[in-house]
């Protein structure tokens, strides 16, 4: 059965090109996001990593560890981020996980457990092992994503998600296309004395839908 929303995500020991990590130590009390790949120097990943590592200064301002995977080793890890480098003009100084052993893919459900990387193999032997994970300092599951092979993720939006899941830590939601600064619903379990008192004003849009500034 694969990971939902709210389990705690599996703990491992992993080998990365900046040495071995145990998943959860390394989570500590930050964010992270496990973003994977189904091969090293392949085109749509190249331009993804390039991304992440285009945006590290924002990962920083919301106390969030990136952590990339890919099912290649350690060597072929170093030498692609030369070329993500190159393209991105950003420094990848994230780790990336060597899961040449398919323990982490299988780990989190990316790939059944029969699953194994044959000689000569392609990307499309890994194909599913193309998701984004965003995981809270209490190590659940707060997000995920798969996407196909042939679709670049927007790292935008999910640099947008993950601001809106550390807003609803505070015991809010989010609209649809919610950016920091609008304003946030107010959750239906909340009664009105209750959220008079704890955010001040609101609006009543419906009975079920209330907004209110967004808590600091």
């Amino acid at each position: 059965m694969g990971l939902r929303i709210n389990d705690t995500v599996p703990n491992f020991t992993a080998e990365t090109d900046q040495g071995t990590i145990q998943f959860h130590d390394w989570i500590g009390d930050s964010w992270a996001i496990l973003f994977s790949h189904p091969k090293d120097f392949t085109p749509v990943c190249t331009t993804e990593f390039s991304a992440v590592a285009q945006l590290n200064d924002e990962w920083a301002a919301r106390n969030t560890k990136v952590l990339g995977v890919s099912v290649d080793g350690v060597e072929d890890h170093k030498k692609w981020k030369k070329d993500i480098e190159a393209y991105g003009n950003a420094n990848p100084g994230f780790p990336i996980i060597a899961d040449d052993g398919l323990a982490v893919s299988k780990a989190f459900d990316m790939l059944p457990a029969e699953a194994y990387l044959p000689d000569g193999r392609t990307p499309a032997d890994s194909a599913t092992v193309r998701s984004v994970f965003i995981i809270g300092p209490d190590k659940q599951l707060k997000l995920s994503m798969t996407y196909p092979m042939t679709v670049g993720r927007n790292f935008a939006e999910i640099l947008r998600a993950l601001d809106g899941l550390q807003m609803s830590a505070k015991g809010v939601a989010t609209p649809a296309n919610w950016i920091p600064g609008e304003d946030v619903i107010i959750p239906p379990a909340v009664s009105n004395d209750e959220a008079k008192e704890k955010f001040g004003e609101f609006k009543t849009v419906f009975p079920y839908l209330r907004t209110t500034k967004a808590p600091s």
